[in-house]
């Protein structure tokens, strides 16, 4: 659908897009290296690559590739630090505040389709009130994004056609699982972007450079409906 047609559904990734869970992941990825008597990395650095999941974050701290043999050992303790802090300094970008509670507010549904683990996402979305219609996390479903059946399903649930939702995102997985579940793909230029990853080349319907200038856009988009 056009990005400048009011969506009657709106469908977030979660890490970057929608709350800004870097702080306490970066907090994981230090104590992983502080575990290794290693200094601790710039929070920039983490912040990077933490829409990469995991297994990155242990590439990042200890340089060791997912076949190194103890790869798996620090992935998990990294994700039980992470376990520990999930919501202690993560929060909901401010400026989308306002906006989830008007789209609440006239009735329209919206959602979360993350490739976070259950396990850590619903934590995260208790301790900071959020009521989405659905969240659809890494282990629901036995494919993840880029396949776009996490969305579809999600649609689905809320009740409104793909072609007229919105799927948000700052990963270029989320650009290709939208376009391939006839969703506008709308790519956050604020999000866990690495250094090298190239936004404008992302198959994405339209770009928003602040979590300010997607809420707005969706305001005022409810304002003329």
């Amino acid at each position: 659908m056009s990005s400048t047609v009011l969506p009657q559904g709106l469908l977030f990734d979660l890490d970057g897009t929608l709350i800004d869970t870097a702080p306490d992941l970066a907090e994981a990825t230090n104590r992983l290296r502080e575990h290794h008597v290693l200094a601790r990395l710039p929070y920039e650095v983490i912040r990077a690559q933490v829409s990469n999941g995991g297994s990155a974050l242990v590439t990042l701290a200890m340089e060791w590739a997912v076949d190194h043999p103890r790869h798996a050992t620090a992935r998990e303790f990294l994700l039980e630090r992470y376990a520990e802090v999930v919501a202690e300094k993560s929060e909901v970008f401010p400026e989308l505040v306002p906006l989830l509670e008007r789209w609440e507010a006239v009735g329209r549904p919206w959602g979360i389709v993350t490739n976070k683990p259950r396990r850590y996402a619903e934590p995260l979305i208790a301790a900071l009130g959020l009521t989405p219609g659905i969240m659809l996390c890494a282990d629901d479903l036995p494919v993840r994004k880029p396949d776009p059946a996490p969305l579809l399903k999600a649609a689905r649930y809320i009740g409104v056609d793909a072609a007229r939702c919105w799927y948000i995102g700052d990963h270029r997985r989320d650009m290709e699982a939208a376009n391939r579940a006839g969703m506008a793909a709308i790519a956050v230029r604020y999000g866990y972007i690495a250094e090298d990853d190239d936004i404008d080349t992302w198959p994405a319907t339209q770009w928003f450079a602040t979590p300010a200038a997607l809420a707005d856009t969706l305001l005022a988009l409810l304002e003329t409906r």
